[in-house]
């Protein structure tokens, strides 16, 4: 392969910055954080996608919760806050419902409560990635194809059942693709989340997909990839992170002991995407601004992580 060596070591500088990023806001430190101006402007996603605003709210309250559901229930509960990605509207469907259960699903209920939500003009999808919006099941409303979605994987189909049964993250990806509104980023996206649960332990390292921004990253990164696909391409970054951060002299820090996963890898690609829109201008894309400035939050979070990772933060 050729790199474009600038935005290559770039890739490993912004992970290894990022980091430190969270590091010192765990600690408590006062901003700056990072001497970055790019960094300090603009909003990035963390090196580890698991230390995400979203991803923390998934772990804590909807898979671990302190409540015993069954391997179903888990899949479902998982999928269901996926599609909407948004802390807020899980939380109107909790205060309506109690709790979320397939036993309780109800497509007309779950419809009413939502659409109350967007006629008081609140949005009730995260606007991080746009899930798929077409009237796949004949409904007018997103939400609508989205809850018969819902309905027709685990209702009718038992999904669930059979996401448990699946031996490899890949054979789950191809199971979810199947059905219509999931593409393969979404689906990619899927179990990975499912995977942070107790119901299925898939291995992280042999399956990634590149999503869209990933691909914008990759094509700034490399001038000629010499045939080696994009996932290819996510693959080789894993393989490669400690000899190319000890080049770089980079002392990344991991969340235990940890290294970055393909899905981190990939979603790197990513925010390098966004950063060399303003590091690098010249590289043009279909994207050329930022969307989000940075907004310090008051909230701190208390970072959880799946059992079996066997992660304790220390210092």
């Amino acid at each position: 392969m050729i790199k474009r060596s600038e935005v290559y070591d770039l890739y490993w500088y912004f992970a290894y910055e990022r980091q430190n990023i969270f590091w010192k806001k765990l600690k408590g430190e006062k901003e700056p954080w990072t001497q970055d101006q790019i960094l300090q402007t603009y909003k990035f996603c963390n090196s580890y996608r698991v230390n995400d605003r979203v991803s923390q709210y998934l772990l804590k309250h909807v898979i671990y919760n302190g409540v015993k559901y069954s391997d179903d229930d888990v899949v479902f509960r998982i999928v269901l806050f996926k599609l909407f990605n948004k802390e807020g509207t899980w939380e109107v469907l909790i205060q309506h419902f109690h709790d979320i259960t397939l036993d309780s699903f109800d497509v007309e209920k779950y419809s009413l409560v939502l659409k109350q939500v967007l006629d008081s003009g609140v949005s009730i999808y995260n606007d991080a990635y746009i899930s798929c919006a077409n009237k796949a099941f004949g409904y007018d409303k997103k939400h609508d194809n989205h809850l018969a979605l819902l309905y027709q994987m685990f209702v009718k189909d038992q999904l669930g059942n059979k996401i448990i049964k699946c031996k490899t993250m890949k054979e789950a990806f191809l199971l979810l693709k199947e059905y219509p509104l999931i593409g393969d980023f979404m689906a990619y996206q899927l179990v990975t989340d499912i995977n942070y649960s107790e119901v299925v332990n898939w291995r992280e390292d042999e399956f990634t997909v590149a999503g869209p921004g990933s691909l914008r990253g990759i094509k700034k990164c490399f001038i000629d990839r010499k045939g080696m696909s994009n996932e290819d391409i996510i693959y080789y970054m894993y393989l490669h992170q400690d000899e190319e951060f000890k080049r770089l002299n980079l002392d990344f820090k991991r969340i235990g002991n940890r290294p970055l996963q393909l899905i981190d890898c990939q979603n790197l690609f990513c925010e390098l995407d966004k950063y060399t829109r303003v590091a690098f201008p010249d590289l043009k894309s279909n994207r050329v601004k930022i969307k989000k400035k940075y907004v310090s939050k008051k909230d701190k979070i208390e970072y959880i992580y799946p059992p079996k990772w066997n992660i304790h933060l220390s210092f």
